[in-house]
């Protein structure tokens, strides 16, 4: 009697598990066109986020830099008007940006300094000047 009950469970085994496989390819024969159409579905929502969050970047830094553009415009009439209300801002601007740079060292060369009778001093070299 054990032997007929081990071989009815054998048999069903069987069935069910050759049932089984072919419950399964038929699940993939029509599961697996309906994945790939909704995955290529996905994949465009994908891309048109990604594209659309793009373009909001581009509109941002759009905006940016259209401020930073009124703006720079905005000091440069600033520093214009300040120039036309004090002449002497130019000349005092050049000469910090000009002793900035000799302090940093920025500037490698001879500075010819006028004489009592306001000629300039052209070939002094590099001998040390003397008091005579």
């Amino acid at each position: 009697m054990n032997y007929i009950r081990q071989k009815n469970l054998d048999i069903f085994v069987l069935l069910f598990g050759g049932l089984f496989f072919i419950v399964l390819i038929l699940l993939f024969m029509f599961g697996w066109p309906h994945y790939k159409v909704w995955k290529q579905g996905m994949d465009g929502q994908a891309a048109l986020a990604e594209a659309e969050q793009s373009k909001m970047i581009q509109v941002q830094v759009a905006k940016a830099e259209l401020e930073s553009a009124k703006l720079r415009s905005e000091a440069i009439k600033l520093v214009g008007q300040a120039a036309k209300d004090y002449p002497e801002y130019r000349k005092q601007e050049f000469i910090g940006a000009f002793g900035e740079a000799l302090r940093d060292g920025k500037i490698q060369q001879i500075i010819y300094v006028p004489t009592e009778a306001n000629i300039p001093i052209v070939e002094a070299g590099n001998k040390p000047i003397t008091h005579q």
